[in-house]
């Protein structure tokens, strides 16, 4: 393992050599509209490959195997959201204080470790094998930490980030479809798929992770509009936490929701889509995923237009009510034959991720813009994160344990409504919150200044 980790810091070492020579590049990454092209493009790819070592663990369904009176596939889910649950809380630390010079190396060595793991699931027999899921989702959770850095504080983070956050809906549809394709193709047992679906994208990954190499740091302009980022150490942490705790703690409360309805969507979608009649659809992942893609896509894109930090904010809270109105519609709709199986399932994506989306980024980025708090978005990302997959394990152990005579569908019905309730609740609380303490901090300021 040691050796596969040098080899790869060996090859990232490289290629920052071949990046300080290559001018042409550098060059026309001074043109704005380029450099926002060209991150939403580095971005997107970079965490798609990423994708690629986490989400095929799902497709498998693992049918007829139980271990301890427990379904074998609660165990695997249960065992990598653990595992990158852990590594939200790490993050935690570890993403607020990186510097940008070992953001590449970070990539690389990440994910080839959790490749390596993959390998441990195939080898392994069950339920041991179980130990190398946990150990495969242990360095997942911190990738999206270290990508965006190369992204956040710039005037046009949004337009770039969209790619780091829809590929979570895009990429997660192709990484699962080409993993039922690799067992309907070739009879890849659910132990193999894994590994071999994340081989396909290894290589890859090296010029991706490249590409984002090349991002200039941000400019004079953009640290004028979005202000100053910098690693933050404990005591700066805990200063963010006191000056917003109110607002915070109902932000985070609301992205747990999402979160964990996220997770629970895309790590059961198999056994959905199954209940529905579609277990023979290899491309049913795809399909449904990709107008969400393309809608959330244009939607979160148009905020760059938005100048105004604040405004944009508030907007990012009407989306996430928006998308909280469309679950609980869709599924209402859905209970009543008034819509199919395949739109009632794009319906609750698109809702979801509208909500998800600016939250996994956008609100964040334009909370520190409106207040001009020097900080990093990594670490409030990931305080939030943490909790969200926390309440992913939660919710595991609820439905074997407290819901086991719910199908999976039922039971998904059911969060749907949840989530409409909960999410649109303490989103209302958070706006009203930051919306007095904006207008009151304005006020202090302008007292100061007279």
């Amino acid at each position: 393992m040691r050796l596969h980790l040098l080899h790869s810091l060996i090859i990232v070492n490289r290629l920052n050599n071949t990046m300080k020579r290559n001018r042409p590049i550098t060059s026309l990454l001074e043109n704005t509209y380029f450099l926002s092209i060209f991150g939403f493009i580095s971005a997107l790819l970079t965490y798609t490959c990423m994708y690629a070592f986490r989400k095929p663990l799902t497709v498998g369904t693992f049918d007829g195997m139980v271990w301890l009176g427990i379904d074998y596939k609660i165990w695997v889910v249960t065992a990598q959201v653990l595992g990158y649950m852990l590594s939200k809380f790490i993050g935690i630390k570890v993403i607020s204080e990186i510097t940008p010079t070992k953001r590449a190396i970070g990539i690389i060595g990440l994910i080839t470790f959790a490749g390596l793991a993959l390998l441990g699931f195939a080898v392994v027999p069950a339920p041991y094998n179980i130990f190398f899921v946990f150990l495969n989702g242990l360095p997942l959770g911190m990738v999206f930490g270290l990508v965006f850095g190369y992204l956040e504080g710039r005037q046009t983070t949004e337009l770039m980030a969209v790619g780091l956050s829809v590929t979570q809906i895009f990429s997660t549809g192709i990484v699962k479809s080409v993993g039922k394709w690799t067992m309907l193709k070739f009879g890849t047992t659910e132990f193999w798929m894994p590994f071999l679906t994340g081989m396909l994208f290894w290589i890859p990954l090296f010029l991706f992770v490249w590409m984002l190499q090349q991002l200039p740091p941000p400019n004079e302009k953009d640290i004028r509009l979005r202000t100053k980022r910098e690693p933050m150490n404990g005591a700066a942490r805990i200063k963010f936490l006191v000056t917003f705790a109110p607002g915070l703690l109902m932000l985070v409360l609301v992205y747990s929701f999402l979160t964990t309805f996220r997770d629970f969507r895309d790590n059961f979608s198999a056994n959905i889509w199954n209940a529905l009649g579609y277990d023979d659809n290899a491309l049913i992942f795809t399909q449904t995923e990709i107008p969400i893609f393309i809608i959330v896509l244009l939607i979160v894109g148009l905020l760059v237009i938005v100048k105004d930090n604040f405004l944009a904010f508030v907007i990012n809270h009407l989306l996430i009510l928006l998308g909280a109105a469309i679950i609980g519609g869709g599924t209402l709709l859905f209970q009543q034959e008034q819509i199919g199986p395949e739109l009632w399932m794009t319906a609750v994506g698109l809702g979801l991720y509208m909500g998800y989306v600016p939250f996994n980024i956008m609100l964040f980025e334009r909370l520190i813009g409106a207040f001009k708090y020097v900080c990093t978005v990594g670490f409030i990302m990931y305080v939030a994160d943490s909790s969200g997959y926390l309440g992913s394990v939660m919710i595991l152990f609820y439905k074997n344990f407290a819901q086991s005579e719910l199908s999976w569908l039922s039971f998904f019905i059911q969060a749907s409504y949840w989530i409409c309730i909960l999410s649109s609740v303490f989103s209302m609380g958070s706006l009203v919150y930051f919306y007095w303490k904006y207008h009151h901090t304005q006020k202090t300021e302008v007292k100061l200044a007279l």
